[in-house]
Formats: structure tokens, C-alpha cells, sequence
């Protein structure tokens, strides 16, 4: 009896291993059935070469090259330059929507052009299928010659083809189905202090996640709703490198597409917050993402 009774968790474990290794190569299939297809990447990066050569050449630049187009995260691309460049506002909505509307995929998308230098965002916009939803501001006013990044956002189109929807129906199951049982077989870990109190100690600086609320020095500053879902993610990794994709996802996805918000003005938002200790800061892990870092 107590050797059948030492089996039953082993058995259960390896049944949870053996659902897990299931659900990884269901994944494999489905990501190679709808991941992302090379020739639509291709035509599309041709589109925001085109989109980058005319910005340079209504700022009197035919000389200089557009530096080859990169996917930063899922659905999102960066336009870079080689030099220098001025462009008017207007001029690059209209570039945008007239050469995208040759992408039947790009109906909705955000805009955001960021300085090279702190990855700060200097002019923004969202366009959407649905007129009244475009969000288009501070427009007629010529930005400064600088050296800029375009980085182009595009909403995720929605599966509806029945084979896909199948074997995303079969990952969800799986997926329960592992948990169940790992959560049966796991052992369950202690929580830190910080997660059972929602307060984090950030150097000198304490985080109260429930009360939106930054202390230093008997002072009290207080954070928006997304101010403290951004600051949430990194006080529980600090000092380490978070994927700008994952901010994106986990900040926004169930909002949809980012709509008049960008994942680096709520940061540079943050840095100013956190200014009152300059052991503390947000700094950006270029082709990663952002980190807290705080220095003992």
C-alpha cells in the first residue's frame, strides 16, 4: 500500500510532463502554420522602405539610405536612416496612409516617431478604419532636424479560419489540462513579502501598488492606473531586462490596439517619478527592452 501510494504523485508527474511536451509540439505546428509568412513581410517591408525614401525626400534628402527595415516585436516595425532629417506632421500622415493603403492587412496601426538619442517619442498618431477612431494631433508645426526612428504598430488581424480556430481550441485545453495537474503535483512556493502587501521597496523609495502611490522622504507621489501596471511589472523582475513586447502585451492587450498611448512616454513619465533617487532608473536595453535598475 505504501509503495502504490509513493507511485500515484510520480505517475501524475510524469502524465503532467507528457501533457506539457503535448501542448509544446501543438504549439510548434501552430506557429509554423500561422506564424509570420516571409513573402507578406517581404512586400510589406518594401512598403515602409517606400514610406521612409519619401519622408527623406520632402525634407530635400535624395542622397542618404533608409537603413533596412526591422521587426522589433510581433506586428511592429521600425523604419531607421542613415542621416539626419526635418519632416512636417501632415506630410508624414498622408505618406503613411497613402502608401499602406496598398497593405489590405493595414487597417489599423499607431505611429510613433522616436529620437535616436533616449528613445523618447516626439510625435505620434493612430489611424484606424473607422474614421472617428483616428487620433491625430499637434499637426503644422515642422519638427527640428534630428536623427529620428520610426516605429510603425500594426493591429493583429483576427484568425478566423476553422482549422486554426480547431487547434487553438486544442491548446486551450491542453493547456488547463497541464495546469490542473502540475498545480497538483508542484510544490508550492512561499510568497515574497511584497506580493502578499502589494508595497515594494525600491531603494529609497516605497511602491504601493494598491493605493497607486510612490513614498520618499515623507513625500507621496501619485501614479496613473497604467503608470503603476508599468512599474508593477519591473519591481518584480528589478534589474532585469523586460521585453518591450511583453510590456506592450501585458499593459495593453486587453485594451486592443495601443490607441493614442505609447509605451515610452508612460516610461519617460515614470523616470521623472523616480528621479528622487538617482540609484533607481528605467534604462533601455537596446534591441530588448527597458530594465529597473537598482544600484546597491
Amino acid at each position: 500500500m505504501l509503495c502504490r501510494r509513493n507511485l500515484m504523485p510520480i505517475k501524475r508527474m510524469h502524465l503532467g510532463i507528457l501533457l506539457q511536451l503535448s501542448f509544446i509540439a501543438i504549439i510548434c505546428v501552430a506557429f509554423s502554420k500561422f506564424g509570420n509568412d516571409d513573402f507578406d513581410f517581404a512586400r510589406r517591408e518594401i512598403l515602409l522602405r517606400r514610406i521612409g525614401h519619401e519622408i527623406l525626400f520632402q525634407s530635400g534628402d535624395s542622397v542618404s539610405r533608409v537603413l533596412p527595415i526591422k521587426m522589433i516585436a510581433q506586428n511592429e516595425y521600425q523604419i531607421s536612416f542613415q542621416n539626419a532629417f526635418t519632416f512636417q506632421p501632415e506630410s508624414l500622415i498622408n505618406t503613411t496612409q497613402r502608401v499602406l493603403a496598398k497593405d489590405p492587412l493595414a487597417t489599423d496601426y499607431v505611429v510613433n516617431v522616436l529620437n535616436c538619442a533616449n528613445a523618447t517619442v516626439v510625435y505620434g498618431y493612430a489611424i484606424s478604419k473607422n474614421k472617428k477612431d483616428d487620433i491625430v494631433a499637434c499637426i503644422g508645426r515642422r519638427q527640428p532636424l534630428g536623427c529620428y526612428r520610426i516605429n510603425i504598430t500594426f493591429k493583429p488581424t483576427g484568425i478566423v479560419n476553422a482549422k486554426n480556430i480547431f487547434i487553438l481550441g486544442a491548446l486551450t485545453l491542453l493547456a488547463l489540462v497541464s495546469f490542473l495537474f502540475l498545480r497538483r503535483v508542484m510544490p508550492k512556493k512561499a510568497l515574497p513579502e511584497s506580493q502578499l502587501t502589494g508595497i515594494f521597496t525600491l531603494g529609497s523609495i516605497s511602491f504601493d501598488v494598491e493605493t497607486h502611490r510612490l513614498m520618499t522622504n515623507g513625500n507621496t507621489i501619485n501614479l496613473t492606473r497604467t503608470e503603476t501596471r508599468v512599474l508593477h511589472i519591473f519591481a518584480l523582475s528589478p534589474n532585469e531586462a523586460i521585453d518591450r513586447s511583453r510590456l506592450q502585451k501585458e499593459i495593453w492587450e486587453d485594451e486592443g490596439v495601443i490607441v493614442g498611448r505609447s509605451l515610452d512616454m508612460f516610461i519617460s513619465k515614470l523616470r521623472k517619478k523616480l528621479e528622487s533617487d538617482p540609484n533607481i532608473n528605467i534604462v533601455v536595453i537596446r534591441g530588448k527592452g527597458y530594465k529597473l535598475e537598482i544600484s546597491v
